[in-house]
């Protein structure tokens, strides 16, 4: 899978692009991470790319025309890239944006079946709407918070869409059953020793019964979701013997509210 970033601080993605399982899967061919300068693409003597609002207001605006030429570029690289450019079709352009959808693990599974995927980070007071509306596909949000500009949620999107590219992980299994796995958090994990600090490692997990293992895994999700994330259950994909675990769980927790 290619990332290509459209950016005005290419070089915060360099750690991105070069250490933990991301930088290997570069290394490895398996995903690359493309930054494109927007300020390259500047008619202006000093390269600037923004000016101020129509209408007044506070701040700056990136302004149209380098984003849409940095875009034109991009997409007539990618093209040549293909072994068959006329089979070429453009890729998705995802805008990251206070103002978009909130990035769940769903897009990410979607985003990652993506053999191109495009990104544009935002700045200032943010883009003129008329690029935006030429040639952005998708509006995502990491969170209802501002930050500074678009290169944080950026990179946060590309962590979370890579790991879900065949051959990034070096064990298949933990994308699998990872958090949000059946709209549920993960269970709880352990390791040696076998009692620290006077806490025991749980029984179950020593046994070696895998089915039981499974089942305590699956039950320990259901109710860490349910005291963290309750609103993450009304999606979640459950069997009937663990709704009625959960239904015993909220009964339980009701009876201590009020006993």
């Amino acid at each position: 899978m290619n990332f290509h970033v459209m950016t005005l601080f290419p070089e915060m993605f360099e750690a991105c692009m070069n250490i933990s399982i991301i930088g290997r899967a570069v290394e490895n061919g398996i995903i690359s991470i493309n930054t494109v300068n927007i300020r390259d693409f500047s008619e202006d003597k000093h390269k600037r790319v923004d000016d101020y609002p129509y209408g007044g207001g506070a701040g700056m605006v990136i302004q149209p025309e380098p984003v849409y030429k940095a875009f034109g570029y991009l997409v007539n690289h990618i093209k040549l890239s293909k072994d068959d450019p006329g089979s070429f079709k453009k890729p998705r352009v995802v805008y990251v944006t206070p103002q978009g959808y909130v990035f769940n693990q769903n897009m990410a599974y979607e985003l990652s079946q993506e053999e191109d995927l495009i990104i544009l980070c935002g700045h200032y007071e943010g883009i003129d709407e008329r690029v935006l509306e030429m040639i952005v596909t998708d509006y995502i949000s990491i969170g209802d918070y501002v930050l500074t500009g678009g290169e944080l949620p950026a990179m946060v999107l590309i962590d979370a869409i890579a790991r879900l590219v065949p051959g990034v992980l070096s064990n298949e299994a933990s994308a699998e059953f990872e958090s949000f796995k059946d709209n549920l958090l993960e269970y709880p994990q352990y390791t040696r020793p076998e009692v620290f600090m006077g806490r025991r490692v749980p029984e179950v997990l020593l046994s070696g019964h895998h089915a039981k293992i499974e089942e305590f895994r699956r039950q320990q999700s259901i109710a860490r979701t349910y005291e963290r994330r309750p609103d993450l259950l009304e999606n979640a994909v459950l069997t009937e013997e663990e709704r009625e675990y959960l239904t015993r769980l909220i009964f339980q927790k009701n009876f201590d509210i009020y006993s």
